[in-house]
């Protein structure tokens, strides 16, 4: 179980991440790419300025999933945690040092 200080680095992390793209790996599905580099641009843009965490859709608090709509396709992002060399979970998601951020951006229907 991980504590208030952890998730809230955990947030923060996700965050700078989502926002940036700095830090991990971002990964667009083939649905998303099939669609056209328009629909892309406008994809990535939603995620980096997704501000809407509740309860029902970030209920451990650690801002690793959203979902929005472009052009009227409903689509998700979502935050995996790997360790250092992408083989395992991280151990650890509140430390950068051994932990890989993973960002996937995706159709509704490909989850």
């Amino acid at each position: 179980m991980t504590g208030e200080r952890e998730t809230a680095r955990i947030r923060q992390l996700n965050d700078i991440f989502r926002k940036s793209f700095i830090g991990g790996r971002v990964y667009l599905t083939e649905g998303i790419r099939a669609l056209g580099q328009d629909f892309e641009s406008a994809c990535v843009e939603r995620v980096q300025k997704h501000r809407r965490f509740a309860e029902g859709n970030d209920p451990y608090g650690e801002h690793d999933f959203g979902a929005f709509k472009v052009q009227r396709r409903k689509c998700f992002w979502k935050i995996d945690y790997y360790d250092a060399r992408m083989k395992w979970g991280s151990e650890d998601p509140a430390d950068p040092a051994q932990t890989t951020r993973v960002l996937t951006i995706m159709l509704a229907e490909e989850y």
